[in-house]
């Protein structure tokens, strides 16, 4: 069996989610793990999955609401322990001070650009330990 890698979208716009799907794929690069993606629309939700562990990186939109990715971001890096990396989907490059603010490890602007997307999002995975399973 082939490991893969859960990648956690959070955005309260299913589009923006979907965007994110198509534009990574399956394997965003050929030298990382195929991917499988959890989706979540709330910040409970994205709180919930992270305890339950499993999630390798996040993919967080600054500009859902009323819990924007970027104190999502800043939250999750104080409150959970070895929390995943980081990937901010940024309305606007001079938000990327916003996004050093959160600690998130890269940061893409909206809409979603399917090379850059995958491109950060294959650096996160290369980056990055394998996920605690809860």
């Amino acid at each position: 069996m082939r490991p893969t890698a859960t990648v956690l979208v959070y955005s309260d716009d299913a589009g923006t989610r979907e965007q994110v799907r198509l534009a990574a794929g399956r394997r965003p690069a050929a030298d990382v793990p195929e991917v499988e993606y959890l989706e979540c629309a709330t910040l409970p939700a994205v709180l919930e999955a992270l305890e339950a562990g499993g999630v390798d990186v996040c993919v967080l939109d600054g500009e859902t609401a009323p819990a924007g990715g970027m104190g999502v971001c800043r939250q999750i890096k104080d409150e959970i322990y070895a929390c995943p990396p980081v990937l901010l989907l940024m309305g606007r490059p001079q938000d990327a001070w916003l996004a050093t603010w959160s600690r998130a490890e890269a940061a893409v602007t909206l809409p979603v650009d399917p090379v850059a997307l995958a491109d950060a999002l294959a650096g996160l995975l290369r980056q990055g330990k394998p996920a605690v399973r809860a």
